[in-house]
């Protein structure tokens, strides 16, 4: 798939999910997010058989593949679900784009990669613009209490999130696939979320209302396989920090679904946000200019 390609698929296929994590109900959400990647790792082993791939790799592959699955497909969306009850979906989309500087630092920490200025100046103009399309998230009524709660659990997903992506990154250099790599790691993933929600005394249930038997089939092929298969291939073929800025695109899918179904309707500040995070996007997004090879005078 051409990168433009990946980037939309990315883009569209996690907007539309925030909306649809409104049907994951009457189920605790650890055991929730273990269903999920117990159906995705489902469908990707059977991907791998039918496609030949095999599963065997070195030791050290397996030990960042079981990071990959802790930091990405299980503590990232643990401490997301519990920050839900601090901070609104938009504040959390706010702070997720975060993983934009994230990503450039930590690339810059385990792969020495130079931070590119026009991916800064990207990230940026996304941050500034999702805060000014959330502005009312921030200074109406849906600040709550434990907004500081809220905050240091999301930033500490978002973070969680970004050394996943490093993981990923780490794997892809070791000549280990996207498709395999994931699989083991959503394995790992959601035995971990399995293990904190027993841990956590959750109760072992599950909601039989088709609208979460669908809702999890959307989360776990679409929102999983295919999302998280088409972004990583993105991170390791134009870098982490591009990659990430589609995280700051999203919720704007995110926020047009709400104007749909939620009655929603933007503010000045919410449009010149969009603005904003669509600029940013066009300096993600840009090559670099080429250097004029030198000629003999």
């Amino acid at each position: 798939m051409p990168t433009w390609g990946l980037y939309t698929t990315t883009v569209i296929v996690w907007g539309l999910s925030w909306h649809v994590m409104l049907y994951q109900v009457g189920v605790a959400p650890e055991l929730s997010i273990a269903y999920r990647f117990a159906m995705a790792a489902a469908i990707m082993i059977g991907f791998c058989v039918m496609t030949g791939r095999k599963l065997v790799f070195r030791a050290r592959d397996y030990g960042l593949m079981a990071l990959l699955g802790l930091f990405l497909f299980c503590t990232n969306y643990i401490l997301f679900y519990y920050a839900v009850a601090y901070l609104t979906t938009g504040l959390l989309a706010v702070v997720f784009s975060m993983i934009t500087v994230l990503n450039m630092v930590n690339a810059a920490i385990f792969f020495r990669q130079k931070i590119e200025g026009r991916v800064a100046i990207a990230a940026v103009f996304g941050v500034v613009g999702l805060a000014l399309t959330f502005w009312f998230d921030f200074t109406g009524d849906n600040i709550k209490d434990g907004v500081l709660i809220g905050l240091g659990l999301s930033l500490l997903g978002t973070l969680s999130a970004s050394l996943g992506n490093m993981a990923s990154i780490g794997l892809g250099k070791r000549g280990v696939g996207v498709v395999e790599s994931n699989t083991i790691s959503m394995t790992i993933g959601a035995a971990g979320s399995f293990a904190f929600a027993m841990l956590h005394g959750a109760p072992l249930a599950y909601n039989p209302a088709p609208s979460y038997t669908i809702s999890l089939l959307f989360l776990a092929l679409f929102a999983t396989v295919i999302g998280f298969g088409a972004f990583l291939t993105l991170a390791r073929r134009i870098g982490a920090a591009r990659a990430a800025y589609s995280s700051v695109l999203f919720p704007v899918v995110a926020l047009a679904l709400s104007a749909w179904f939620e009655g929603y309707r933007p503010q000045p500040e919410a449009i010149l946000g969009v603005a904003l995070i669509l600029i940013g996007n066009v300096f993600a997004l840009r090559r670099a200019p080429r250097a004029t090879p030198a000629t003999a005078e």
